[in-house]
């Protein structure tokens, strides 16, 4: 796939198929994640995949829209050590997650998490780590076709500001 038309075709996905996801596009979803870029090759970032229901459910009711996870193939959290930035660091990771992910017709959202800390205890995380992002994935139960559309045209469609309101040029 294009990636310009990946990253204007692709959107959240909140509803998923009871379908389970091969290992390998688990695996190539996870590797995006391990060789993104980071500030200083410190790669800051862990990935907690949740298979265990008990900790699903937690996180469930954890996250601002439970039925992400409950619903979602593959669930996991995103933990951060250390300062600087790290958070950045850890989306940078996610977004490549989630571009692998939508390459293989896997849908994906981000999730909130209301108590980080409650999060922190329920993954066993240590002290000094601390979760950013619990990331759901799933075959979606609205499939799209990227290609169907060109890139502008999905551009055009998606709600978002106009570029000159978010773009300044400076000299």
């Amino acid at each position: 796939m294009d990636v310009f038309l990946a990253v204007a075709s692709r959107r959240e996905v909140r509803e998923y198929l009871d379908r389970s996801l091969p290992e390998s596009a688990v695996n190539r979803i996870l590797e995006a994640g391990r060789v993104s870029g980071s500030s200083r090759n410190r790669q800051p970032w862990s990935f907690v995949v949740v298979d265990d229901p008990g900790v699903r459910e937690g996180l469930a009711d954890a996250v601002y829209v439970a039925d992400n996870v409950r619903g979602a193939s593959l669930v996991l959290a995103i933990t951060v050590r250390g300062r600087g930035p790290v958070l950045f660091d850890a989306g940078r990771a996610a977004q490549n997650m989630m571009l692998v992910a939508w390459n293989e017709g896997i849908g994906s959202c981000p999730n909130g998490m209301a108590d980080p800390d409650g999060v922190a205890r329920l993954l066993g995380l240590e002290e000094d780590e601390r979760p950013v992002t619990v990331l759901t994935f799933g075959y979606p139960v609205r499939p799209r076709d990227p290609a169907r559309r060109s890139p502008e045209d999905w551009i055009a469609r998606a709600d978002r500001k106009p570029l000159e309101a978010v773009v300044r040029q400076l000299g």
